[in-house]
């Protein structure tokens, strides 16, 4: 294993075990302190942040040095779940929207990253052969 995928082996391990714990603390200790708009915008912050979790988990564990492109969708769905998600817990806990122009910003590092992945998958190439004689 590389130290570019075992780097992006701990940002996943973190992130899933931040987006577990999140949620259960939202479903169970914050509940009775979010309003409903609050609360939607945690959910939504963790489902964003799970599947993007095991996007990158799958990412790393297949084909993330294989080319540059890979690596841009890696690092753009990392961004998207800090801006993206991490906005929408601050809002929700805080009650604040001021930071309602990050999400956005971090939706569009989610495209970007898939984006990314589309482009590296045509930039895959097939191994070569062995000639039988």
């Amino acid at each position: 294993m590389t130290q570019a995928q075992k780097l992006w082996l701990t940002f996943v391990s973190i992130s899933g075990f931040l987006v577990v714990a999140l949620g259960a603390f939202a479903a169970h200790g914050l509940q009775p302190y979010l309003d409903e708009k609050a609360q939607g915008w945690f959910e939504l912050a963790t489902r964003y942040q799970m599947w993007h979790t095991l996007a990158l988990l799958g990412l790393v564990a297949t084909l993330l040095e294989r080319n540059a492109a890979f690596r841009l969708a890696a690092w753009a769905w990392a961004l998207g779940i800090v801006l993206f998600s991490g906005s929408l817990y601050m809002m929700a806990i805080t009650g604040q929207t001021a930071l309602a122009w990050v999400t956005p910003l971090g939706g569009t590092a989610f495209l970007i990253g898939w984006s990314s992945l589309l482009v590296g998958s045509f930039r895959l190439q097939e191994p070569a052969r062995k000639k039988v004689e």
